[in-house]
């Protein structure tokens, strides 16, 4: 549906660069297989134009001196039809398209025959893809008033493209409005911010609407009445700009314009809106009313979630397969869409990992407390939500969560279902979901808040954060992790570790991203069938100056590169010495393996190798905080201070300080001895 502001310009003429456009892009949806239905107003306004300056023309000097009289709705509608119409005809014959004019009225819809004739036209127009072009008769409509008469089964062409949605079916509704979409008060003030996905039980009586259209009927609070009609009656509808070439191109794409309505977008974005210190304060004030709580009732807590994560198992893979289908289509990696997956039993192990984190130690009371407030960015992995937010209900934490914007839908979903399970007598708001990344810059200048920052993702958004805040951040920037591979291996064993390395999970931190080999193994052909090992299983190589030429495989651009895919670098060392010298110039601290059947090569490679994790005939995918026995992780950090290696819940708690006295003083200690002694600790 296209507005009036959109078909004319402020003279009222027709925007004929603006009606080119959208003829030209219903033009290739047409040719690419879509039906597609075109309702347009602009007639009244583009009549009355007319109509005035054929007012003009006839008019004496003494005419123009007296009041100009308003000129006839009715009459303009006429006049103005039948030029817009036949502007689109023009252009459409340009394009090789045929169109057809289809004018109705409200009482129309009221006769059965009619709505099935209607059926039956428009579908054998479409059948030979011909675009209808609606409008109401405004020339022979009954209203008494066109501008302020809402009666009826539609009251404008807002209402009207609303209804013929649901009467034919459509799968999208696309309204073209003079503005970019909905905004949360007149577009003109500055306060003044865009809604992306509109949600009736937030917004409904939030929004203050300024003035109606220029020169249509209707306006903003028109198209957004219609809007929610047809999205709550399952037709998702988006309300873009029509000044913007392209935009329908774009919201067929996915991309975010406009404002979405959907009949299910309370499952997208919280309800109430909050800014992020209010958010990051709501976290902090629940997180205090977790702690209040006793050791079972915590447990119970998370015991719930495992419950509602299988009883919702259908709700998350239907929007998870909207995730994953927007990824495909949006061209992402193989291993990244990987990531996105979530499957039946993929939820069944995150349930069990929930109840097995409750089943542990109560990590809280004693000499250990929670941190506070967390906010953590993740990659685009929804199982990492799960695990972080089961983290911050045991260990007590607040919780502020951002996800990858590929993953937004399955997050959402789970967000939903975690918080759902938590009772009032904590409140939802112990974990937030950030759902725009506008927001990040805003909650990294509360150091007064938020109390710890853990970035998951790429070297630059690691480093990014950490030159942004005063928040501490607690992390690692890459994985890249090595398996070395000693003379004195066992090669049967090594072909087994160095596959599982790489290939059991390719886009995962603790997956292999470069092969060392003893120069011995290349002399005694035993390199080679490593290198087979991998390649054939599609693991394309890399090397280093020395394995490059010896494999004549292409040389790697850089030893501190994480591939997060089936792709390794392979580099041949002197001994493991040279092993431990290449992992500490290249490395990134994350997880170290060698492979070797030496006791002192290895107790040399364990004590030196200054790794979070380091490991002897172990496959580096182990580093890993469910199979560590800390129920999950929030995170793995390869930093030196706090916690290092994955950072289950231990991680995240600090230390307090506990005493019970009966009165004593210090009075600067004179004649005090202390006596230090372990005694028991009372609960």
């Amino acid at each position: 549906k296209v507005g009036t502001g959109v078909v004319t310009g402020k003279s009222g003429r027709l925007a004929l660069g603006r009606l080119g456009a959208l003829c030209e892009q219903l033009a290739e949806l047409n040719s690419d297989g879509f039906e597609v239905i075109l309702v347009s107003s602009g007639a009244v306004g583009l009549g009355r134009q007319r109509l005035r300056y054929r007012q003009l023309v006839n008019s004496s000097f003494a005419d123009l001196q007296k009041p100009q009289t308003e000129l006839d709705g009715k009459a303009c509608a006429g006049v103005g039809q039948s030029s817009l119409m036949a502007y689109y005809e023009t252009m459409f014959d340009q394009l090789d398209v045929t169109a057809a004019q289809l004018l109705v009225n409200d009482s129309s819809f009221r006769d059965k025959d009619f709505r099935k004739q209607l059926n039956e036209t428009v579908q054998s127009m479409l059948d030979l893809r011909v675009i209808p072009i609606f409008n109401e008769n405004d020339a022979i409509s009954t209203r008494r008033a066109p501008y302020q008469d809402s009666s009826g089964i539609f009251w404008d062409n807002d209402s009207l493209a609303a209804l013929l949605g649901l009467e034919l079916k459509a799968d999208l509704l696309i309204i073209l409005s003079d503005v970019e979409g909905l905004y949360t008060g007149p577009p003109s003030d500055p306060d003044s911010k865009l809604i992306h996905t509109f949600i009736k039980e937030k917004h409904q009586d939030e929004i203050t609407f300024g003035d109606k259209s220029r020169l249509g009927r209707g306006g903003m609070t028109a198209k957004v009445k219609a809007a929610v009609n047809a999205a709550y009656a399952g037709i998702p509808v988006i309300i873009t700009s029509g000044y913007s070439a392209e935009n329908i191109d774009k919201v067929l794409r996915g991309l975010r314009v406009g404002t979405l309505f959907h009949q299910d977008a309370r499952l997208w974005a919280p309800v109430t809106d909050s800014n992020a210190r209010d958010m990051a304060v709501a976290a902090r004030e629940s997180s205090r009313k977790l702690q209040a709580l006793s050791s079972e009732d915590r447990k119970q807590i998370l015991y719930t979630v495992a419950d509602a994560l299988e009883a919702n198992e259908k709700t998350i893979i239907d929007e998870n397969e909207l995730d994953v289908a927007a990824a495909q289509e949006a061209g992402l990696e193989e291993s990244l869409v990987a990531r996105l997956v979530m499957t039946p039993a993929k939820i069944m192990s995150l349930a069990a990992s929930v109840r097995k984190l409750a089943d542990m130690e109560d990590p809280i009371g004693r000499t250990s407390s929670p941190l506070g407030v967390l906010l953590i960015v993740f990659e685009s992995r929804p199982d990492a939500l799960v695990q972080i937010a089961s983290l911050a209900i045991r260990s007590g934490n607040g919780l502020l969560l951002k996800g990858g914007k590929e993953a937004r839908r399955s997050n959402a979903i789970l967000h939903k279902v975690i918080t759902d399970a938590i009772p009032e007598t904590v409140g939802g708001k112990l974990i937030g979901l950030v759902t725009s990344r506008e927001e990040i810059p805003d909650l990294l200048k509360l150091d007064d808040v938020i109390d710890l920052v853990i970035p998951r993702g790429s070297n630059k958004l690691v480093s990014q954060i950490k030159n942004t805040t005063k928040i501490p951040v607690l992390g690692h920037a890459d994985g890249i992790c090595h398996v070395y591979i000693d003379k004195a291996c066992n090669l049967d064993m090594a072909k087994r570790i160095v596959s599982d390395a790489k290939l059991d999970y390719p886009a995962a931190c603790n997956a292999m991203e470069t092969l060392l080999v003893h120069k011995d193994l290349e002399q005694n052909a035993e390199l080679n069938e490593l290198i087979f090992a991998l390649q054939s299983n599609g693991v394309t190589l890399y090397g280093g100056p020395r394995a490059s030429a010896i494999l004549n495989i292409p040389e790697a651009p850089s030893f501190k590169h994480e591939y997060c895919s089936k792709s390794c670098t392979v580099e041949v060392v002197d001994d493991v010495h040279g092993a431990i010298d290449h992992i500490h110039g290249h490395g990134s601290a994350h997880t170290d393996c060698i492979v070797t059947e030496d006791p002192e090569v290895a107790e040399l490679f364990l004590r030196q190798v200054d790794s979070a994790a380091v490991f002897h005939n172990a496959s580096t995918r182990f580093s890993d905080g469910f199979r560590f026995g800390l129920g999950a992780e929030v995170g793995i950090s390869t930093g030196r201070i706090h916690a290092r290696g994955p950072v289950g819940v231990e991680g995240l708690l600090t230390t307090r300080w506990i005493m019970r006295g009966n009165g004593q003083v210090v009075d600067g200690d004179n004649g005090i001895a202390y006596t230090h002694q372990d005694i028991p600790i009372q609960a």
